[in-house]
């Protein structure tokens, strides 16, 4: 196992890493992280637990994810690694020409228009059929019971349902569905108070029944499709019905002796690997230091520079993504770092609301999944009475033709949500997560250097204050983020934005295994109403 120190908790949360050896799921809401344990406890395998916990976290915690969402996996079975990516592609009748024809410049965030075929039913049902020991019946069981007969809203969740609730106009057709769903004469639910969503729970029922076919071919398509038709939508079932998951390869780079992998684009997962590749060249054994935290920014700027300029749908790309993660590209960025803050841009290296969850059983087998709606509830359109509450992945598109994320139909858009694997010399070590937007690869770069560079158990290495770079030389960090070093970042020329609202700041989980004993060890996200159920 890797090693660290236990005891060793120097952040505010005073939690300590979680043992168990029979199994272990981690997630950001507690029911649906015993939804999972339940799985394993009934003969079911780590997918299966992935399954329950995936589907329980639509019902749970409705504000980061959803039926209608997305969702990617990397699974470690049978000393095999496998990617999943159950993203869906954009409408085939929209074009860049159709939506400026509606007034629109950018494209919206709300509404029909960035709503693209959900991925989410599909990934449960695939990674059911190709690797579950237990029917999609019986893993979908927990969300369906949660969904039908009442749930206890949790802290947190309820937090972000009260500020989503004057996101979406009640008085627009559109999103009066998402108020008929998920308010009670016009408020949101308070924490402890029981919540039903007998809708969802139909849904859940059909999805189960038919393995997920009747998402995408049966009623629901129908439903889908009659709701987008008749509020000026571009999804049909005819998109629905050419849906499906693809098995990926997992990309790598190897870091300090440790193999990190991530899965390849339409997501951002490349961006965390060329941070690493960069940071390879340097000696930074010191955590609490200015020149870490510096170049650590710089990486991950760099990093995104060429992330943004690059990732999209792989069969639109104009280059081969592992010419990203060469050691000489590498070196030809990190080339780029001073002792000063920079405005990054791309290279060329042809010249050289999202959830998160990690199980793991008793036989070795270990899922890292993520999930998605995109920005909180997603597109804020619910297909009425259905509880399916669509993402708005789309809004990532750009309506400029000359962007490698230019909207097309057909087309898969760069995506944010990205699951992450670390192993060592070919022996698995775990699965690992930071949901968050663009916070995703820097809380992945963020917990695995706490946990490879500076020794820190899983649960220090999610507790450890986190900084992110939105744009130019910004850095926004949390309000236990060491003053004095934020101070001497000044002095090196970035622009540092202290906030109260460590919820921007991503929600992790983590667990690793031991190879030798079997023994799991897992942190969870105190951001979050972060849970871990063992057994």
């Amino acid at each position: 196992m890797m090693e660290f120190d236990q005891y060793y908790q120097p952040y505010a949360s005073k939690r300590t890493p979680v043992y168990s050896t029979k199994g272990m799921v981690g997630t950001s809401q507690p029911l649906a992280a015993e939804a999972g344990l339940t799985m394993l406890k009934k003969g079911g395998n780590a997918v299966d637990a992935a399954i329950a916990t995936a589907a329980a976290l639509t019902v749970v915690e409705p504000t980061s994810n959803g039926i209608g969402g997305d969702s990617f996996a990397i699974l470690w079975l049978d000393g095999e690694l496998y990617g999943m990516n159950s993203s869906g592609r954009a409408p085939e009748g929209i074009s860049i020409e159709a939506v400026k024809a509606l007034g629109h410049e950018d494209m919206p965030q709300k509404g029909l228009i960035p709503v693209n075929v959900p991925g989410a039913p599909g990934g449960w049902a695939a990674l059911s059929e190709r690797f579950g020991k237990l029917p999609l019946s019986e893993t979908l069981a927990p969300a369906i019971d949660y969904a039908e007969n009442g749930f206890p809203v949790s802290p947190v969740v309820a937090h972000h349902w009260k500020k989503a609730v004057n996101t979406y106009p009640a008085e627009e057709a559109v999103f009066k569905p998402w108020h008929d769903t998920f308010t009670k004469d016009g408020r949101a639910p308070e924490a402890g108070e029981i919540w039903t969503l007998p809708g969802h729970a139909e849904t859940l029922k059909k999805i189960a029944e038919t393995n997920g076919k009747a998402f995408y071919e049966g009623e629901l398509a129908d439903a889908i499709d009659a709701f987008s038709k008749e509020h000026g939508g571009f999804i049909r079932k005819e998109d629905l019905a050419k849906f499906q998951t693809d098995w990926v390869t997992p990309l790598s780079v190897n870091y300090k002796g440790y193999d990190v992998w991530e899965l390849p684009p339409n997501g951002q997962g490349i961006v965390p690997l060329m941070a690493m590749n960069i940071l390879n060249g340097f000696d930074l054994p010191a955590k609490e230091t200015v020149e870490t935290y510096h170049t650590h920014i710089e990486a991950l700027k760099l990093a995104f520079a060429d992330g943004f300029e690059y990732i999209t749908d792989p069969e639109h790309m104009s280059i081969d993504p592992k010419d990203l993660l060469t050691e000489e590209y590498g070196a030809e960025r990190r080339a780029l770092i001073t002792d000063q803050a920079i405005d990054p841009k791309a290279g060329d290296p042809a010249r050289g609301g999202t959830v998160y969850m990690t199980a793991a059983d008793g036989d070795g087998n270990m899922v890292s999944l993520i999930q998605s709606n995109y920005a909180g509830f997603g597109s804020g359109v619910v297909i009425p009475n259905t509880g399916i509450s669509l993402q708005n992945r789309g809004w990532e598109f750009k309506l400029d033709e000359t962007a490698a994320n230019a909207l097309k139909g057909g087309k898969r858009t760069y995506h944010t949500i990205i699951p992450g694997f670390l192993s060592k010399d070919g022996v698995p070590v775990g699965p690992f997560g930071v949901m968050g937007g663009y916070m995703m690869p820097q809380g992945h770069l963020q917990v695995l250097t706490n946990c490879i560079d500076y020794g820190l158990n899983p649960q220090a290495a999610l507790d450890a204050p986190r900084w992110k770079w939105v744009g130019g030389k910004t850095v926004e960090v949390e309000a236990s983020f060491p003053a004095e070093i934020a101070r001497q970042l000044e002095r090196k020329g970035h622009t540092i934005k202290p906030t109260l609202e460590s919820g921007s700041f991503g929600r992790g989980q983590i667990i690793w295994r031991d190879p030798d004993t079997g023994v799991l060890v897992g942190g969870t996200e105190p951001r979050a109403d972060g849970h871990i159920a063992i057994w």
